[in-house]
């Protein structure tokens, strides 16, 4: 897995169980494969990428998708460019 976020691929971002899956910070509309080519991904374990509680995951609970959209731009704006740079690879502004 290619992530400019972490450098821990096995571990879940959040909890630090093992991971199973990749969450992809910046989703939906065809942002997925941006998002993969920039390194805009962390490692996540089931329970909290979709299968856990609605408080407890990031797919399906808005709040935790939006941080996830805020933290996924903040980070390529450190890693790659601006706001404005941002705005014209992803269409949107998240923060």
């Amino acid at each position: 897995m290619k992530s400019i976020v972490t450098e821990y691929s096995d571990i879940c971002f959040y909890c630090g169980k093992p991971a199973e899956c990749e969450h992809h910070l910046i989703f939906g509309n065809g942002l997925r494969d941006l998002a993969d080519e920039d390194g805009l991904k962390v490692s996540s374990c089931n329970k909290h990428h979709n299968m856990g509680q609605i408080n407890e995951r990031i797919h399906g609970n808005p709040m935790a998708e939006k941080l996830s959209k805020m933290l996924g731009q903040a980070v390529w704006e450190k890693h790659y460019g601006n706001r404005e740079a941002f705005r014209k690879r992803y269409g949107k502004n998240y923060l």
